[in-house]
């Protein structure tokens, strides 16, 4: 097979990236501790570039990018890609959701029994001697209406979760309507906010969704009782909900994401932030590892070389 270019890859990826990429007749270059001016400097050699997180592929990148005609996202999100000037430039963007929907359907499943249950406080109590059956007495999730905001495709994979649990899934979407299904029913954005009790965010982070679950917004789901949030962490503003907790119109959230994720980097505000959030004994926080299991690791890079094979039609 005749030689497709080189594919730089700038994050840690499961090692059967190699090997998928040479069958397709590309040349892979691993190079996940690369930084950023370092990749600037020999980016205008390769015809493709995959990423995970850490790079934030701008115009000033894409310029650089001569030979470019692929970015690879290895995930969900394209938040930190600049679309608008990659599709100017004629360069494919493919990113893999497919990957790692099923990972986090389970993780939110997870966090949302175990604080309906309490799942994450007796264990500590008990290993320090305190055995509290009254003080952990659990919420079923039966009967409960779960509201999912964002029904791509981790919200159906929460909404596919939830079949069989007894409880009630209605979803909004602002771009698709017709997603209705065994698992969940399509409703207007008024009706969502009407009867959710339990709200789950599934948007990407874009100009219209940055900072848009305010205190002002939330308050008007009027049956709110239990946030989770598994999307992008600036989607919601956590001193607003540290201030629904404070005032107990939200009984808890589940958190898989955070507004700055980088801790080291934390103000003096932020970290007060923080520290009540893990105060309340109905918040629980995960570190974005919602997607990131052993098998979604491995899948997500079977998807990118399946997309990349449609798209340039090898």
């Amino acid at each position: 097979m005749k030689g497709k270019g080189k594919v730089l890859i700038v994050d840690e990826m499961h090692e059967s990236i190699l090997p998928l990429l040479k069958k397709e007749g590309y040349d892979p270059v691993y190079m996940p501790v690369l930084n950023r001016e370092n990749i600037l400097k020999i980016i205008p050699d390769f015809v493709g570039l995959i990423i995970r997180s850490k790079t934030k592929v701008d115009q000033e990148l894409i310029d650089k990018a001569k030979a470019l005609k692929f970015v690879a996202r290895a995930g969900a999100g394209i938040d930190k890609l600049d679309k608008k000037h990659l599709d100017h430039k004629g360069i494919t963007i493919v990113n893999a959701p497919e990957g790692n929907r099923d990972a986090l359907g389970e993780h939110a499943l997870g966090m949302l029994l175990s604080l309906l249950h309490r799942l994450h406080l007796p264990n500590d109590q008990i290993r320090n001697g305190i055995w509290d059956r009254e003080g952990n007495r659990g919420i079923e999730l039966k009967g409960k209406v779960v509201g999912i905001y964002g029904v791509g495709y981790m919200g159906k994979a929460f909404a596919e979760k939830l079949s069989g649990l007894g409880c009630e899934v209605i979803g909004y979407d602002k771009y698709y309507q017709t997603f209705s299904n065994e698992y969940i029913q399509a409703v207007p954005l008024d009706v969502l906010m009407d009867r959710t009790e339990i709200l789950s965010i599934h948007v990407p982070l874009k100009a219209d969704t940055r900072c848009l679950f305010d205190k002002d917004y939330l308050l008007q789901f009027n049956s709110l009782r239990i946030l989770i949030n598994t999307s992008r962490g600036k989607v919601l503003k956590i001193a607003d909900l540290l201030n629904l907790l404070a005032s107990g119109k939200i009984y808890g959230a589940a958190l898989d994401v955070l507004e700055n994720e980088k801790l080291k980097t934390y103000t003096k505000e932020e970290k007060n932030a923080l520290k009540k959030l893990l105060n309340h004994s109905n918040v629980l926080i995960t570190p974005h590892v919602g997607g990131w299991t052993f098998e979604s690791y491995e899948r997500i890079n079977e998807v990118l070389i399946k997309k990349l094979k449609k798209s340039f039609q090898f």
